[in-house]
């Protein structure tokens, strides 16, 4: 990996590209001014940054993954995420979008909001595809930020910048559950692999050596962020990825319950559990009975 450049301000983005800087806590930019133009780099972002692809311009890399984009496509990251980007000799970024820091939206609205956004933890292959109208409005929006930031600052400009921020990370959520809703058949053969993986995890003895079942562990295993694929099963099941899984975990206890005659100390570790307490308490927040009180009842009826 090249040389990380840690990206914890505004303005250090704009130094590296060479773009002006409109304000220290938010900027609007477009990657065709950009007077400089590094080829190979690595950022440690400590902002928020979000940029409408106007072509395909390099690969982006997060993690060991690139990013699956083209033109008109969106692509995001927050601070934290190490992103690597690799642009060929002479070819000129084409972009636009905007930065902003941590502080600009904090003690606001759009502050204890911020991780409700889940797209900003995506990863690869889930740039979010716009159509044509859609980056009219995406552009729309950012021409808007841009003009504020341009206006002489008043004691409404904060507000004002922070909720046409907000309101473009809201229509970003909308095109997404659109892109979820498009991509039925992909996220259908996601679900099917979902449920097969989480059978075998129990019929073919995991749970018994590696614990419960994690969301991050199904996510990893069809090439998914965790984030994404938990939007990804809410829109297909209307469960989140986690009750999902206790669900068929719930299923599984109860078969085991009935139909063995299993302790419930030996069903609680075949299941995952470290503890038959902590299953004990499960099953009876799921359920409404202990393991115990659910046998005795299915052998009474």
């Amino acid at each position: 990996m090249e040389k990380i450049i840690r990206l914890d301000t505004v303005e250090e983005y704009s130094r590296v590209f060479g773009l002006p800087t409109l304000h220290p806590l938010l900027n609007v930019v477009d990657l065709s001014e950009a007077a400089l133009r590094p080829e190979k780099m690595a950022f440690n972002y400590g902002i928020y940054a979000l940029f409408l692809k106007d072509t395909k311009c390099g690969d982006i890399r997060y993690g060991k993954q690139t990013y699956d984009y083209q033109e008109g496509t969106v692509v995001s990251f927050a601070p934290g995420q190490v992103v690597e980007v690799d642009v060929p000799a002479g070819l000129q970024p084409k972009g636009r979008g905007i930065l902003f820091h941590p502080d600009l939206v904090r003690g606001t609205s759009l502050g204890r909001e911020i991780k409700s956004y889940s797209f900003f933890s995506y990863s690869s292959r889930e740039a979010l595809h716009l159509s044509e109208e859609e980056k009219q409005m995406f552009l729309g929006l950012l021409s808007h930020i841009r003009t504020e930031l341009s206006r002489p600052t008043d004691r409404l400009s904060k507000r004002l910048l922070v909720r046409s921020v907000q309101l473009l990370l809201d229509y970003c959520m909308r095109f997404y559950s659109r892109q979820f809703e498009t991509r039925t058949k992909a996220n259908r053969d996601v679900l099917t692999r979902f449920e097969a993986l989480l059978d075998s995890y129990f019929l073919d003895g995991q749970s018994r050596h590696a614990g419960l079942p994690t969301v991050k562990y199904f996510a990893d295993r069809v090439y998914l962020s965790p984030n994404y694929f938990g939007d990804l099963i809410k829109k297909e099941t209307g469960k989140t990825a986690q009750e999902y899984i206790q669900g068929k975990l719930i299923d599984l206890a109860k078969e085991m319950i009935v139909g063995t005659d299993k302790t419930v100390s030996q069903i609680a570790y075949e299941l995952g559990f470290q503890y038959s307490q902590h299953f004990n308490r499960t099953f009876k927040k799921n359920v409404g009975y202990t393991p115990s009180e659910y046998r005795r009842m299915q052998s009474a009826s």
